[in-house]
């Protein structure tokens, strides 16, 4: 090979990978952080060992390309029994998934309850308000905006979308082995303790038992639990989805084999290929 003929090789070499790494760079999705309660974007997730270390509830916003966007968001509620917020595996692990969707990802930080059940619930509302009122910056549809949540955080979205004003109520909901109930018999009492207290009365136990606040107007919902999960019984899912077509509302329950409970995004877990697969159509499902 002539001299001539190594430089143009050496050439083609460089530009294939100058337009691979541009090419790679497009496909990622861009983030951000937001506080909520300032309205400033912030350059590090607060911490979430207790509510002691979360001064403020903030956000973090993954963004698909302009190519893929296609208007939907989704605010994912992480879970960790009321005590701390798994932010990672169970909330920004599901970025590229949505984003590859062409959905907007909104990873909520929530402040911690302490028995103070109105907290989240309130970071969830600042949440959703920060997603309309930024839609058109964000490229968002204000009336597709869905809601995610695993454990105590499915128990979070569920309150949300059974308790919330219609303004701001969910297009759709995504609940992974979520607690549901504060009924005693069957909840994940570690989220009942850390949400409502110990001693919590029969009436807010009702209350936020969400099971029983199903009506017509609840957004449609996929649920998936494992059988064996001995965190959160599988009854919790199952009521609830019972109580939504009992209520004409759409439900799709996946209950698999085993695994246990908090599987998250995980590649590993051997129905996950086929638990994205069928919420994948189910997304597409919902108009």
């Amino acid at each position: 090979m002539n001299t001539n003929m190594k430089i143009q090789k050496q050439i083609l070499v460089a530009l294939g990978l100058i337009i691979g790494s541009f090419l790679t760079a497009q496909n990622h999705s861009s983030s951000f952080i937001v506080d909520l309660l300032t309205k400033k974007v912030i350059t590090e997730v607060p911490s979430s060992k207790s509510i002691d270390d979360i001064y403020s509830p903030c956000i973090q916003v993954f963004q698909p390309t302009k190519v893929k966007s296609n208007g939907r968001a989704v605010v994912i509620c992480p879970g960790g029994g009321y005590s701390m917020v798994t932010s990672g595996y169970e909330g920004s692990d599901w970025a590229n998934y949505f984003n590859k969707l062409g959905i907007v990802t909104i990873v909520l930080k929530y402040r911690l309850p302490k028995g103070n059940y109105n907290i989240p619930i309130y970071d969830t509302e600042k949440a959703f308000k920060m997603v309309k009122d930024s839609a058109k910056v964000w490229n968002v549809n204000p009336d597709d905006v869905g809601i995610m949540g695993f454990s105590a955080g499915g128990h979070l979205a569920a309150t949300f979308s059974t308790h919330i004003q219609p303004s701001l109520r969910p297009k759709f909901q995504l609940l992974f082995y979520p607690v549901i109930t504060m009924d005693k018999t069957y909840t994940h009492i570690g989220s009942h303790d850390n949400f409502l207290g110990k001693d919590a009365s029969k009436e807010l136990e009702n209350l936020y038992s969400n099971e029983k606040q199903v009506t017509k107007d609840t957004p449609p919902a996929f649920v998936v639990f494992a059988a064996d999960d001995k965190v959160v019984p599988p009854a919790n899912g199952i009521n609830f989805v019972q109580a939504l077509i009992d209520n004409d509302v759409s439900a799709s329950l996946h209950i698999y084999p085993k695994g246990g409970h908090g599987w998250y995004f995980n590649n590993h877990y051997d129905y996950q290929e086929e638990i994205l697969s069928e919420l994948t159509m189910w997304l597409k499902g919902i108009k």
